[in-house]
């Protein structure tokens, strides 16, 4: 439920609570299940570890007990979590498990999600026309389904794939379509990813304006959800758009906001940050 409120710091403290409980009871079934939520609802903190050390004892559990649908699951929050710090080859191994699981027991939503899961990934990884291709293919369930949330999500995606591809025009359209069903299904996460986008979106085409208004309305969500590496990530592209401006008083506010984001949760992006803190000129 918390992914639905966009509540992770108070997921957490509810579902260590219930998960508790079940394992006093011995149900194993629910232990994988809260396992793998307390896995998301660390993942949406920022907190990559914790999300990885849940989801694979979640994975454990469903494949001791032959549930596939957790297994599924469970394969993958991993290769969510792998594609969060920075292996999306290793996110597509677990990604593909997790397609084949849920194409043989035949769950449509799951298999539009592992779709897009892959098109993110392959996009990590710089080959933007098969990112498209998987986006799209998922984007074709989510209509035959009517899953409003993997619409919108599967259309971000794709915006990113045309932006990668250098067509800016229909990224924004993309990612505009994607932000108003996010917004429509209450969705913030993906409602701050997708302004996010547009911001970079708004950057390149010079309306740097426009790009600090979206980014800044981005982080705020951020804040207000409990996502550090989102927090770090909006003040690392406020703080470029600063630079760009002229105003280095500016940037180095940001990335020294965006720095202590990152090194919050142990992020490799605390290092880049760093990096442009050191280029800076030396305050006067």
């Amino acid at each position: 439920a918390y992914v639905e409120v966009g509540e992770p710091k108070r997921a957490v403290e509810h579902l260590v609570e219930a998960l508790a409980i079940a394992q006093e009871l011995g149900d194993q079934r629910m232990e994988g299940s809260l396992l793998g939520n307390l896995g998301l609802a660390y993942a949406d903190m920022g907190e990559v570890q914790q999300a990885l050390d849940c989801q694979k004892q979640a994975l454990s559990i469903h494949r001791k007990i032959g549930h596939r649908p957790g297994e599924a699951e469970a394969l993958e929050n991993l290769g969510r979590a792998y594609a969060e710090i920075g292996q999306p080859q290793r996110a597509v191994d677990y990604y593909e498990q997790a397609l084949e699981i849920v194409q043989s027991i035949g769950d449509r939503r799951a298999e539009g999600a592992d779709l897009r899961y892959l098109g993110q990934a392959y996009l990590d990884m710089g080959v933007p026309e098969r990112a498209a291709g998987y986006c799209e293919e998922s984007l074709k369930i989510a209509h035959e389904i009517g899953d409003r949330r993997n619409e919108g999500a599967s259309l971000g995606q794709l915006g990113r794939a045309h932006m990668a591809q250098g067509d800016v025009k229909r990224a924004m359209s993309a990612f505009q379509q994607a932000l108003n069903i996010a917004r429509q299904v209450g969705d913030r996460r993906g409602e701050a990813a997708w302004l996010s986008n547009l911001g970079q979106a708004y950057a390149s085409t010079g309306q740097l304006d426009q790009a600090w208004d979206h980014h800044k309305q981005a982080l705020s969500i951020y804040r207000e959800i409990g996502d550090r590496r989102g927090e770090g990530d909006s003040l690392a592209s406020l703080g470029l758009l600063a630079r760009e401006g002229g105003d280095q008083h500016r940037a180095r506010a940001a990335w020294t906001d965006a720095l202590h984001s990152f090194e919050a949760i142990k992020d490799p992006r605390a290092g880049r940050v760093y990096g442009w803190l050191a280029d800076l000129e030396p305050q006067s």
